[in-house]
């Protein structure tokens, strides 16, 4: 875990620099340089990510069609409980694990959700919707970039990259979910082989960055973003009737044992996280 000590704060440029404390007490709240509200990237994070990936996809699910609510009232229903997390992640001045990953989970799911409303209420083929997301993500990373001069995550200590932080994030959900239905099921792939096709690819973003040089923040966004449909698919097969191609768990038992593999994650990464919190105070 990146944090900061008690007299500096990492600044966000690409060179690595250190703001004293003291030059921060003209800055507005959007561009005041805090400590970093990201978690270090570790295999628990990628773990963690795929897990709430596909608890987006099976807790959409059940609360749209187990429990009846439909997708615009579950959307609904979401949006403002991401709302509340995001005023929460934002408002804090440190990394809080509960608080960033319930944020993660929230939008995987309004990700997930924003797509099939998309698809399913609206008609709008998982073509087209592949498309507007993608065009939105690259979008976004433009702004982000242009306005910060960099995409790195362990450079996000101000509100404003966090904001930018957040917008990529939910994109690149509710990209994930189109694109793996798309090659799940418009494609007929299937659930197993779309999750080998995206994980295949995943793992050779893994070998380029380490064997052939590719960029690292090219190499976290990129992974990042298959993620999403890797787990997308994976949620597909464990929840699915075996008549469909899944091994017939159901939307309640996944969400369940996923849920609680994240909170035991997300516990470990808070002891973690007060023990260093503490080593630095001391």
């Amino acid at each position: 875990m990146t944090h900061t000590t008690p007299d500096r704060t990492a600044v966000a440029a690409g060179d690595g620099a250190d703001v004293p404390r003291s030059h921060r007490t003209d800055r507005g709240a959007w561009t005041e340089t805090l400590a970093t509200k990201v978690p270090e990237v570790i295999l628990l994070f990628w773990v963690v990510k795929i897990l709430s990936t596909t608890v987006g996809e099976t807790a959409a699910d059940f609360l749209s069609e187990n429990l009846g609510l439909g997708l615009p009232a579950t959307t609904a229903i979401m949006s403002v409980l991401l709302a509340a997390a995001l005023v929460t992640q934002l408002a804090a001045r440190r990394y809080v694990p509960w608080v960033y990953w319930l944020t993660v989970v929230l939008v995987s799911v309004v990700g997930t959700l924003f797509s099939d409303n998309l698809v399913d209420n609206l008609g709008v083929s998982l073509w087209t919707t592949t498309a507007i997301f993608g065009a939105g993500l690259v979008v976004a990373f433009v702004a982000w970039y242009r306005s910060e001069r960099t995409l790195s995550i362990h450079t996000i200590v101000t509100r404003r990259r966090e904001a930018f932080y957040w917008t990529v994030i939910l994109l690149a959900f509710a990209l994930g979910t189109s694109a793996g239905d798309l090659v799940a099921e418009k494609l007929a792939f299937g659930y197993v082989p779309s999750a080998l096709v995206f994980g295949a690819v995943i793992a050779l973003i893994l070998v380029a960055h380490l064997k052939l040089g590719l960029n690292a923040v090219v190499a976290f966004w990129a992974a990042y973003i298959l993620t999403r449909p890797f787990g997308a698919s994976m949620g597909d097969f464990l929840t699915a009737a075996p008549a469909d191609g899944g091994l017939g768990l159901g939307t309640n038992a996944t969400s369940a044992l996923f849920l609680a593999v994240i909170i035991a994650v997300v516990a470990w990464f808070t002891v973690q996280n007060r023990r260093q919190t503490r080593g630095v105070t001391a």
